[in-house]
């Protein structure tokens, strides 16, 4: 006897409390194996397939494509023990764990006929806390499987062992990574998980003071994030821009004569990486985070790079991770692959945060100079304007060179002018002469 079960929109963890559905991957009527994706959305920080934890027949689709759906909104209806099946479906006790079983298999439980089952799933629910790997959020399972990172070897800091981002991060911190094999530690300092968001209530009708008529496009998704991301930097962030005009002339030569040896080819957003990188190796300041509560600024020895891409989507900020242990040559192949994960709108959770420093190259807009807004948490960002000729004068004489304009936007809680300065004219002095680059490698 077929039992229909309810398959609702799992806690996608983040912090995120609903998602857009974006393309359904089955119709109704369709036969679907247990962890089978079935519905793609997309939230506030990336493109997510969603699979179900059923094997069974699709009964019943809620939310057409482009609705916004709460999190424990249902999704599918699937008909367990259906003939499509052997009888009787097995659920695979991974109802949030969203990438298969693969990795680390579940127990897997039957479903008789008759048994209750709730609509929420707890039968379910209950097999994820007692399975192997208590592991709700689909983004941390992908977080770890990326990182080659064992999660049967972590104790979750949630309730009953559950295994939090917090969690993979700081295992992935403290690992000692060769190559793709990693060698977690296997107790986490304690986090506190995020109380859960209270039931929204229904707001009060309220008189509105846009003017009347208009469009209104709601903050939603990649477009919301970005909003409450900037607004949180202005709110938090005491910043300060300072800028300067560099002649780029050398640094473009210097590219083109590297590119004309053979080989592949080095982008000049790479060769602006490794000046930063190596400019952040003197001020170290710059490549920090300041934690409040504690009142101490953290200076951080790695340097995630981001770099600010803009897309169909909206503005997204992909991260090069360790950017200070790569060449000209491994930055420009990171550069294009996030780019081009940026631009199909398959970039990870993974791959959209971290950051510790950005690097903002505004100029292919067509415009000179900007007042970057800080990339909260970090301290800083640099930004890059259009490279022209102009003229200039160059070794006493007037003449027409390929000048940038510089902006440093800081966190003027971390460093004061001298040390924003500092780096600054560090970076211009490397695109003036790239010789100055090589003399402190």
């Amino acid at each position: 006897m077929a039992q229909v079960l309810e398959f609702k929109l799992p806690d996608l963890g983040e912090g995120l409390t609903e998602a857009e559905i974006v393309r359904w991957l089955v119709q109704v009527g369709d036969v679907v194996a247990i962890d089978q994706p079935v519905v793609e959305v997309e939230t506030a920080k990336a493109m997510v397939e969603v699979p179900c934890p059923y094997g069974g027949v699709v009964t019943a689709r809620f939310g057409e494509e482009g609705t916004e759906l709460p999190v424990g909104a249902p999704l599918i209806t699937v008909a367990v023990g259906a003939p499509a099946g052997d009888g009787e479906s097995e659920g695979s006790g991974n109802v949030l764990v969203g990438y298969g079983t693969s990795e680390a298999p579940a127990r897997r439980r039957r479903v008789r006929p008759g048994e209750q089952v709730s609509a929420n799933g707890d039968a379910v629910a209950r097999e994820v806390a007692e399975g192997p790997v208590p592991v709700i959020s689909p983004l941390v399972r992908r977080l770890a499987r990326q990182n080659g990172l064992d999660l049967r070897e972590l104790h979750g800091s949630g309730p009953d062992g559950l295994i939090l981002r917090a969690d993979v991060e700081y295992a992935l911190r403290a690992a000692q990574v060769h190559g793709r094999t990693v060698q977690p530690v296997a107790e986490p300092r304690t986090q506190v998980a995020p109380p859960a968001p209270a039931p929204a209530a229904v707001p009060a009708p309220v008189r509105s003071s846009a003017p009347a008529g208009g469009i209104r496009i709601p903050l939603k998704g990649v477009r919301g994030a970005v909003a409450d991301k900037l607004s949180r930097s202005r709110r938090e962030i005491p910043d300060a821009t300072c800028w300067v005009d560099a002649d780029a002339t050398e640094l473009m030569r210097a590219r083109a004569a590297m590119n004309a040896a053979g080989g592949p080819k080095i982008s000049l957003l790479a060769l602006l990486a490794r000046i930063c990188t190596a400019a952040l190796a003197r001020f170290p300041e710059l490549n920090s985070t300041v934690d409040m509560e504690a009142r101490e600024v953290v200076q951080l020895d790695h340097v995630h790079l981001g770099f600010a891409a803009q897309t169909e989507r909206g503005l997204v900020v992909p991260v090069v991770r360790d950017a200070q242990a790569r060449d000209a040559e491994s930055l420009t192949a990171e550069f294009a692959r996030l780019t081009e994960a940026a631009r199909t709108g398959t970039l990870t959770p993974a791959e959209l945060t971290g950051g510790t420093f950005t690097l903002n190259n505004y100029g292919v807009f067509g415009v000179d100079g900007s007042t970057p807004i800080i990339n909260h948490p970090e301290a800083a960002m640099l930004g890059v304007g259009r490279i022209i000729p102009k003229p200039w004068v160059h070794e006493g004489e007037l003449a027409v060179r390929r000048l940038v304009e510089l902006s440093l936007t800081f966190d003027h809680r971390v460093c004061d002018g001298g040390t924003a300065g500092g780096f600054l004219r560090y970076v211009a002095d490397c695109v003036e002469q790239p010789a100055v680059l090589l003399r402190t490698l």
